[in-house]
Formats: C-alpha cells, sequence, structure tokens
C-alpha cells in the first residue's frame, strides 16, 4: 500500500511561483509512474503533468514552459515547479501514482489559489 501526502500549497499572487511537493510511503516510489492533476471548483479534474520512473516527463499545454514535474526517488517525492502562475491556475492539486499494472493512489490535495 502506498500513500501520498502533498504539501506546499497556498496563496500567491499572478505572476509568483510555488513548489509543491508529494511525499510516498512504501518501497515501490521507484517503479511508480508519479503525475499531478488539478480540479478547480466546479470543473472536471484535469491532467497536468507525468513522470516515468525512468524520468520521462510530459505537461500539459496550459503548463507548458511554466511548470516543471521532477522527483527524487531517493526521497520517495515527486515535485511540481510552477513559476508564472495565473489565477485560471487556482485549483486543488491532487498528486496521484500508478504501477505498470494499472493500481493506482491518490493523496488529498494541496489548494493552490492565484490572486489577481
Amino acid at each position: 500500500q502506498v500513500q501520498l501526502v502533498e504539501s506546499g500549497g497556498g496563496l500567491v499572487q499572478t505572476g509568483g511561483s510555488l513548489r509543491l511537493s508529494c511525499a510516498a510511503s512504501g518501497s515501490i516510489f521507484s517503479r511508480l509512474i508519479m503525475g499531478w492533476y488539478r480540479q478547480a471548483p466546479g470543473s472536471q479534474r484535469e491532467w497536468v503533468a507525468t513522470i516515468t520512473s525512468s524520468g520521462d516527463t510530459k505537461h500539459a499545454d496550459s503548463v507548458k514552459g511554466r511548470f516543471t514535474i521532477s522527483r527524487d526517488n531517493a526521497k520517495n517525492t515527486v515535485y511540481l515547479q510552477m513559476n508564472s502562475l495565473k489565477p485560471e491556475d487556482t485549483a486543488v492539486y491532487y498528486c496521484r501514482g500508478r504501477t505498470s499494472t494499472w493500481d493506482e493512489y491518490w493523496g488529498q490535495g494541496t489548494q493552490v489559489t492565484v490572486s489577481s
């Protein structure tokens, strides 16, 4: 079983930066495909970024060039560096871990609010 705990959310002004962290318990973190998702009020949860166990990354077009996903397997942690934040980035951000057999794990979410 894997538990994921996000941190690093908060209130920031337009153009500011935040770094989200997601710490994982258990011994299989290095084998997990990790991702960040977000859900704004009244909207469906949307994919933000993914990083594979080997470090390959993909980012949604809406955040490309502004957000960067990374991982530190020694610390069982995945990060989301968010720069040039916009009000439309306001959402609850969730961390997700997935195995190769599609078992998945979710964190409880962390609120990010960008003021205009």
